[in-house]
């Protein structure tokens, strides 16, 4: 009986031992998938706020040594300066993708608290991070960050004014695999007269001698701008548009490339937006195939038909 309770206890303890959760805190290498379990999984969409990103976060501390077996240490020393192995780390949540696995840590810094995620690859290899939010903002707004399912990172700051209105600006990021990084892909923002009142065309300037490039328009404030592009079945452009009296708006700039003579369509890595494009005559008819709804509003789309408008040729002066 005696040698019965000491062969149970034998395995127990080897049960327990074995079961025990990894540190992280430690200076020892771990295991990656020890290291990603510390990070629960995140349910999308999902808003995070800089009044709660704190209490979000595990209670679990990721020393700087095991934090920077996965993540570049560059990237926390371009973030926290000549001390970042000062800074506490701590595990937010994961996002997991086919492809692609993003985690969400807390860096916290002489009581400054940082938001950021960070990209691996299924191989564990870090890719790219981007800043989401930080505590010791005291600029008025509330700042949060809403994530979308693809994942597009939307970053908000919001006030009221003085006459009781809500201003606000947006800016989206998601990761662009041709360039290895986070990328915008919207912004949107009412705090700006100027631009609210007189729309600044981005590629205004840039060269427009291939057949197609050219000023499309329906009126000032509907258009797609069209420039020669990096090569002849390339255009840069740039859309703008107002439906239903201004209530709802979208504006898009990237690169079409033509599949043949009077077709082409957009489509960037890390972006959900497909539009197609076709050229007849003079006109211009734009077609939205995929969700491009971090460039627009959510009750119109990019589907309109616009024609091209005669360029004023340069007045001679005679000599």
């Amino acid at each position: 009986m005696h040698k019965f309770l000491v062969a149970c206890m034998v395995v127990f303890m080897s049960v327990s031992c074995t079961d025990k959760p990894v540190s992280l805190s430690g200076d020892a290498p771990v295991e990656a998938e020890d290291f990603i379990a510390a990070f629960p999984l995140l349910t999308l969409p999902l808003r995070i706020a800089d009044t709660n990103f704190i209490k979000m976060a595990d209670t679990t501390t990721i020393s700087y040594t095991v934090f920077t077996q996965f993540i570049a240490d560059s990237v926390l020393v371009n973030e926290f300066g000549k001390n970042a192995k000062k800074i506490s780390i701590h595990p937010l949540g994961k996002i997991e993708k086919e492809t692609e696995l993003y985690l969400l840590a807390n860096c916290t810094q002489n009581k400054k608290t940082t938001l950021l995620v960070f990209l691996l690859d299924k191989q564990n290899k870090f890719l790219a991070s981007v800043e989401l939010l930080k505590l010791a903002n005291k600029d008025g707004y509330i700042h949060s960050v809403s994530i979308t399912s693809e994942p597009t990172f939307i970053i908000n700051r919001e006030r009221i004014n003085v006459a009781a209105e809500l201003l606000y600006t947006k800016h989206g990021y998601a990761f662009n695999s041709a360039s290895g990084k986070f990328v915008e892909v919207m912004t949107d923002s009412n705090e700006d007269l100027k631009r609210i009142n007189e729309i600044i065309n981005p590629i205004d300037t840039l060269p427009r001698k291939n057949k197609m490039s050219g000023d499309y328009t329906k009126d000032k404030r509907n258009y797609i701008s069209v420039r020669d592009g990096s090569s002849s079945s390339k255009y840069s452009f740039f859309i703008h548009f107002e439906k239903d009296g201004g209530a709802c708006t979208g504006e898009l700039k990237g690169t079409m490339t033509m599949r043949d003579a009077t077709h082409a369509y957009f489509q960037e890595s890390g972006d959900p937006c497909v539009i197609d494009f076709t050229f007849e005559g003079r006109n211009i008819t734009v077609k939205e195939q995929d969700n491009c709804g971090n460039h627009r509003g959510i009750k119109c789309f990019f589907n309109d038909s616009y024609t091209k408008r005669k360029e004023n040729k340069p007045v001679k002066k005679n000599k």
